[in-house]
């Protein structure tokens, strides 16, 4: 038996995505969206058509580990406010704005860049629109958080998603399609003119609501005050964390360090394999890329519907087995000839897959913050997320060459097991507190 249970009606379910600040998640969600393919999927597909190599290319994908790295100056971003802007916008806004400004920098710096002789170069503004982008999730983990109560994380979940899935669409695709008719520089430019509807956004969503920062005592030594700071930005949220949760926390963050290393890894190596297979550039920018994410959408928000009928954790297994399962269709793709229908049906089940997966997820994370802490909190969560999966996904290259695209989509979907036995556990745990 598992404890999550119906709580609302199918109408009422709906209805949700009609909430003005649900609505705001979806352009939120596409700004987040828009520069992770540009440092991840659609900068591998880049490097290997520039004849990369492809152990190189797995590498490069370390850049975006610093989505798993955030948790570091979170805390920053949670207690610290920025002068002028902060005053002017708020906590939450005026950090999400410098954000974006850092990633339309590094976008632009990425166009003007050249990866064939100056590789370095485009790699360091890869760091810099990753660490901005970053940044900016942050800051939106924590007015999704803030913003609206927990019974509607699905949707907000949801939306994000939809909006997340539009960036990637125009990320993936729509970068694909301008590379292959004009060039990856011009096609990086477009990206970073797209990032302006973040800063746009920003203007228009209000402050949300969120525990005062107590203002720092004066009369105290500089380093006294540097170390109060220290403790109630840095120490309180992980103690309330493990406090809230006792020994069990451990478990909570294993199961979030592995549930997405099947399908991070396996990402890596995607448009690589895409390109291998024999498929051209528009191809894979209109069936992969824009194709692909419009069934994620569906999917991620079903799943956001789905969260607000049945609960987080029924959605969470479900969720999980089938992204294993879709996963290993891409081991079978690879036995076959390069046919455009094949690849429709495979990543349009694999990206299904993961739009109710993710959208559950992130329900999942939202509802173990505290307020007091939220941005610090969710990032440490989205870190642990990503920090292992990004690493285990940088030897994905290396994989490849040493045996096969079959036995490395096989190796990828057994990674997302043990995910599933975790989840058991979680449900195991609340259907004793239930008892209790």
């Amino acid at each position: 038996m598992i404890t999550d249970r119906p709580k609302h009606g199918w109408a009422e379910s709906f209805l949700v995505y009609r909430n003005p600040r649900v609505v705001a998640m979806l352009f939120l969600g596409f700004s987040a969206g828009l520069p992770i393919l540009l440092v991840f999927g659609t900068l591998s597909a880049w490097l290997r058509v520039e004849g990369v190599d492809k152990t190189t290319i797995g590498f490069v994908s370390w850049v975006a580990l610093a989505y798993g790295l955030k948790f570091f100056w979170s805390p920053l971003i949670d207690r610290a406010p920025l002068p002028v802007l902060g005053k002017a916008l708020g906590q939450r806004r005026s950090w999400m704005l410098l954000a974006q400004v850092g990633v339309i920098y590094g976008l632009v710096g990425m166009a003007s860049s050249d990866p064939v002789n100056h590789l370095e170069a485009t790699i360091l503004f890869a760091v810099i629109t990753a660490f901005s982008s970053a940044t900016q999730d942050i800051t939106i983990d924590a007015w999704r958080i803030e913003a609206i109560g927990e019974d509607f994380q699905g949707a907000m979940a949801g939306a994000y998603q939809l909006g997340y899935r539009l960036g990637m669409i125009v990320a993936g695709g729509g970068a694909f399609s301008l590379a292959y008719y004009y060039s990856w520089p011009v096609a990086y430019l477009f990206m970073a003119g797209f990032m302006l509807i973040g800063p746009v956004m920003v203007m228009i969503i209000g402050e949300p609501e969120h525990p005062a920062v107590a203002a720092a005592d004066r009369s105290l030594p500089p380093l006294v005050r540097l170390r109060r700071w220290f403790v109630a930005a840095v120490i309180n949220p992980f103690r309330e964390f493990f406090q809230r949760q006792g020994a069990f926390a451990l478990v909570i963050l294993a199961f979030i360090m592995v549930y997405r290393i099947s399908d991070i890894t396996l990402g890596v190596m995607a448009n690589p394999f895409y390109i291998d297979m024999g498929y051209s550039e528009l191809e894979i920018g209109l069936v992969t890329k824009t194709v692909g994410p419009f069934v994620t959408i569906a999917g991620a928000l079903v799943g956001g519907v789905l969260v607000m009928r049945y609960g987080k954790m029924r959605m969470l297994l479900a969720g999980s087995v089938l992204v294993v399962l879709t996963n290993l269709l891409f081991a079978w793709l690879a036995t076959r000839e390069a046919e455009l229908l094949w690849l429709i049906l495979v990543v349009g089940a694999d990206n299904l897959a993961a739009g109710i997966a993710t959208t559950t997820f992130v329900a999942y994370l939202s509802g173990l913050t505290n307020k007091a802490y939220t941005a610090t909190q969710y990032a440490l969560f989205s870190s642990i997320m990503l920090l292992l999966a990004k690493f285990v996904a940088g030897f994905s290259g290396m994989v490849v060459d040493a045996t096969s695209y079959p036995v490395f989509f096989i190796y990828a979907a057994a990674l997302g097991i043990p995910s599933i036995g975790l989840i058991l556990v979680l449900i195991r745990r609340e259907q004793r507190e239930v008892v209790e």
